[in-house]
């Protein structure tokens, strides 16, 4: 057959024992689950450049012009812009890769999510690496050759599969290793997607300047470099992975009863295919939709709302925002970019605290608590906004993004509580369609209502009043639809029979997954290799709040 075909039989396992296979990453006695975080917050911190995209759209919309962008004719539209290497391509044009980031994110975690439960995540961490790092590596060919259909399909295509792939990866297992502290696992890698633009921009940002010259914006070299860089930390984090064995739980443990403040976690498995039809997954996604399009849709605009609202005021010179000069409007235009750090921030730390909370709280206790502060701290925005208080009005927004962030990092807890956790994953692709849709809904209802507001002649630090409360309809839209979820009744669960076939199919083998029968002999987990694990991943999370948090000293500046 040849040496590749052996290579090949041996990574892919055609035989059940390769590399990737479920079997090979059953975890030894004694392995310590505290290695499982660091591994998914390796592949997090690499898909979280998503959010800090942005950082290239200015250089690369002068990748030609170098200085100034050389304009397309109004003969060149969007598909001409898709093909032409005679003129820059516009930041409208190149904002859509965001579109396409969440679109194919969602579709691939929603198609996927059930073969990730059968496969197991290293073999989906590997390749989601693939894609993300080698869909930047094709960009990085579509700008040298000024294609930006390459771009499309590398970063915003190939990419957003990667984004899906990687964002779901850990779930199930994390939830699996931490049964006793389901919401604090999941806050832990969920939180690197929300920080890994924190890493990434600043580090794209140092790395143009490497490569920028006379006649180079830096920006194809930069995609090149990055690429190599996360496939490089995201297969470590995919081989880092390890399941735990059947019947395994942590050590003085007990499963909850379930009844009285544990009667939503069930200890049933629901099967992917039948979420559809069960009214609480459709609750839980009506809940995430309106919690996120209500964020969602003030994250954009932060920045010019707070420029808008407080006007020459963040600086200490009296005027409007449409009474400063092209100077001034620099000024607070750095102010704001600190206020928008400062946000990143709270979004990041909210990822782990609320999630965590919800450990003790409960899932649907801590979003009503989201819900009721949010819908509050949405209605006094105006009022904060008409007082020139500046510090409430931050502080709403901080406390909104804490929100925010801790939303998504809650729910996959939430769904093991009422769904099982045999299929937690694959359940949890399918239910991020309410962020793709989230998506659409946020941003259109905050950006048009604020057109529209202008085209009445309100003035600009006044339209954002009445798009606040329509958010905080939103909320109590998702308020009515999380106090109406209930445990799900038992005839949605998998029999005895049903759930053994799934651990079949999911090659759960019985032989490997006997508590203290791995095919692996006890060693137990050196402390120092914990550390080290975690040094990977902190080191750089550190440096990126460091960063973030020197653009947001601006802001107090």
């Amino acid at each position: 057959m040849g040496t590749s075909a052996v290579a090949t039989g041996a990574l892919v396992g055609g035989n059940g024992e390769g590399l990737l296979s479920k079997e090979r990453i059953i975890a030894a006695p004694g392995f310590s689950r505290w290695l499982v975080p660091p591994a998914a917050l390796a592949i997090h911190l690499c898909i979280g450049m998503a959010y800090g995209f942005s950082v290239f759209w200015l250089p690369l919309s002068k990748a030609l012009g170098i200085k100034e962008a050389l304009q397309c004719g109004p003969d060149v539209g969007f598909f001409g812009q898709l093909f032409t290497t005679r003129c820059d391509w516009s930041i409208a044009t190149l904002g859509w890769m965001y579109t396409l980031f969440f679109v194919f994110l969602g579709l691939a975690a929603a198609v996927w999510g059930g073969w990730l439960e059968r496969v197991g995540p290293r073999k989906v961490g590997v390749l989601a690496a693939l894609c993300w790092g080698g869909g930047m590596l094709i960009s990085a060919l579509g700008i040298y050759l000024h294609q930006f259909w390459l771009m499309v399909l590398g970063s915003g295509v190939i990419g957003g599969i990667g984004l899906g792939l990687g964002y779901i990866s850990p779930v199930s297992t994390l939830i699996k290793w931490f049964p006793d502290k389901r919401g604090m696992a999941t806050g832990m890698a969920i939180m690197g997607f929300g920080g890994g633009a924190m890493i990434g921009s600043p580090l794209a940002a140092e790395l143009m300047k490497i490569f920028s010259t006379p006649t180079e914006v830096g920006v194809w070299q930069t995609f090149a470099v990055m690429g190599a860089i996360y496939i490089v930390a995201m297969l470590c984090g995919a081989f880092g992975y390890r399941i735990p064995a059947s019947g395994w739980k942590p050590e003085g443990w007990t499963p909850p009863a379930a009844q009285g403040s544990n009667a939503m976690i069930t200890h049933g498995h629901v099967h992917v295919k039948k979420v559809w039809g069960i009214p609480q997954f459709w609750l839980v996604w009506l809940v995430l939709t309106m919690n996120v399009s209500a964020g969602i849709g003030v994250i954009g605009m932060a920045s010019p709302m707070l420029q808008e609202v407080f006007g020459g005021s963040l600086i200490g010179v009296a005027g409007k925002f449409s009474e400063l000069d092209k100077t001034q409007l620099t000024a607070i235009a750095g102010v704001a970019a600190g206020f928008a750090a400062l946000l990143s921030l709270f979004n990041i730390v909210g990822r782990f605290f609320w999630a965590s909370l919800s450990d003790k709280l409960g899932r649907k206790m801590t979003y009503t608590l989201f819900f009721l502060l949010g819908g509050i701290l949405y209605f006094s925005i105006p009022a904060s906004a008409g007082s020139a208080n500046k510090l409430m009005f931050v502080g709403a927004f901080c406390i909104i993004l804490s929100m925010y962030g801790g939303s998504f990092s809650t729910v996959p807890a939430y769904l093991a509580d009422l769904f099982g956790t045999q299929m937690v994953g694959a359940i949890h692709g399918r239910l991020l369609t309410a962020w793709a849709t989230a998506g659409i809904i946020g941003p259109v209802v905050v950006n048009y209502m604020r057109e529209y507001q202008l085209g009445l002649g309100i003035p600009r630090e006044q339209v954002y009043n009445q798009t606040m409360y329509i958010l905080v309809g939103m909320l109590l839209v998702g308020l009515i639809c999380n106090l109406l979820v209930r445990p799900v009744a038992d005839k949605h669960f998998m029999t005895d029979a049903e759930l053994a076939e799934e651990r079949r199919l999911a090659h759960d083998r019985a032989k490997a997954g006997e508590v203290g029968k791995s095919h692996e002999a006890f060693h137990a987990t050196s402390p120092v290799t914990v550390a080290l694990a975690w040094a990977a991943v902190g080191i750089p999370l550190a440096w990126g709040v460091y960063r973030t948090m020197l653009s947001a000293a601006k802001f107090f500046g």
